[in-house]
C-alpha cells in the first residue's frame, strides 16, 4: 500500500474547498487531476472516502476517519520541514534539571537583545545528555562529561559550587556550610543519569547511603520530609527555591564544571555565540570539555 501526501493533500482541499472545482483552484492543478489523485487513493485504502451527488461532495464515514488522519500527518510533515530548516532562526539549548541557574534570565535577555534573528528555547529533558542524543535540542547543558566523545563536543563555560540540600528542620540546615563528613552518615539522594553527585566523592569507608530519584521535583519533596538529604550544582538552589528546603556550600568538595555541549558533525550555526555569551555570564574563558 503506497498512499503519497499529495493524495492526502488533495483530499483534505476537496473537504475543505467543498469541490472538485474549487479543490482544483487551491492546489493550483485541473478538475481532472484533483478527480485521478482521489481515486487512486481510494484504490491504494480500498474504500471510498467522499459521495458525490449533484449538489454536494460530502465524506463518508470511512472519509471522516481519514481526512482526521490526513490532517495529523500533514502537519507533522509541515513540522518535520520546518524543525529541519530552522538552523538559523531557532535555537533550543536542552539541560536535566536547572538549565543556568541565575543567570538563566540574563542569559534570556542578552540573547534576545542581541540575536532577535535566532528563538531561543530552553528544553528541559531529564537524560544523560539532556536531550542531545535524542534530538530533542540543538545545544546542552551537562554538569558532568559526556560518555560518547566521538559524536559529542563539549566545552566548560563555568563552574558551580556544590550545595547541599537539607530539610528545613535538618540540624545542619543552622550551619552556614557543610562537610562530607557531616553528611556520611546520612542518606543521600541521587539521580544517576544527570546527577553530579555520586558516592565516590567521599573516601570508602565514610559514604553515605544512597537512594535513587530521577526528578528534581520528588528529589525535593523526600528532601523535605527530612528522610534523605541531596547534593547538587549551585544552579539547582537558584532554580529551584522551595519552602521547607535550605541549601547549603559543601566546603571540602570540587565545584561542579559546567559545560555546553553539541553534536561533532552537525554543528548548529549559533554554537559559537552561545559559548560567548555563556562563558561572559559565568565570568570564565572557554575550555575544552570531555
Amino acid at each position: 500500500m503506497d498512499v503519497e501526501l499529495r493524495q492526502l493533500r488533495c483530499l483534505v482541499a476537496i473537504v475543505d474547498e467543498g469541490s472538485f472545482t474549487d479543490a482544483a483552484i487551491a492546489l493550483g492543478v485541473s478538475q481532472a487531476a484533483v478527480s485521478r489523485t482521489l481515486a487512486s487513493l481510494e484504490r491504494a485504502l480500498g474504500v471510498r472516502l467522499l459521495r458525490r451527488t449533484s449538489r454536494e461532495t460530502a465524506p463518508t464515514a470511512a472519509g471522516l476517519r481519514v481526512v482526521a488522519h490526513a490532517r495529523r500527518v500533514l502537519g507533522e510533515v509541515a513540522d518535520l520541514v520546518r524543525e529541519a530548516t530552522s538552523g538559523h532562526t531557532r535555537l533550543r539549548i536542552g539541560y536535566a534539571w536547572s538549565a543556568l541557574g541565575r543567570h538563566t534570565p540574563a542569559f534570556q535577555r542578552r540573547w534576545a537583545e542581541a540575536y532577535p534573528g535566532t528563538e531561543l528555547r530552553l528544553v528541559r529533558v531529564n537524560s544523560a545528555t539532556a536531550g542531545l542524543a535524542e534530538g530533542a535540542c540543538d545545544l546542552a547543558v551537562v554538569r558532568r562529561p559526556l560518555e560518547d566523545g566521538r559524536r559529542f563536543d563539549s566545552a566548560v563555560v563555568g563552574l558551580e559550587r556544590r550545595m547541599c540540600a537539607l530539610a528545613a528542620d535538618d540540624p545542619l540546615a543552622g550551619r552556614r556550610s557543610v562537610r562530607l563528613a557531616d553528611l556520611g552518615g546520612r542518606t543521600l539522594l541521587i539521580d544517576r543519569r544527570t546527577g553530579t553527585t555520586t558516592a565516590e566523592l567521599w573516601s570508602p569507608d565514610a559514604r553515605p547511603v544512597t537512594e535513587e530519584t530521577s526528578d528534581v521535583d520528588d528529589w525535593l519533596t523526600v528532601i523535605s520530609s527530612g528522610r534523605c538529604v541531596g547534593m547538587t550544582a549551585e544552579s539547582t538552589a537558584h532554580q529551584y527555591p522551595r519552602p521547607g528546603i535550605v541549601y547549603r556550600p559543601v566546603r571540602d568538595v570540587e565545584p561542579v564544571a559546567v559545560r555546553l555541549a553539541w553534536w561533532r558533525s552537525d554543528r548548529h550555526p549559533a554554537t559559537g555565540a552561545a559559548l560567548e555569551l555563556l562563558t561572559a555570564l559565568y565570568g570564565n574563558t572557554p575550555r575544552a570539555g570531555g
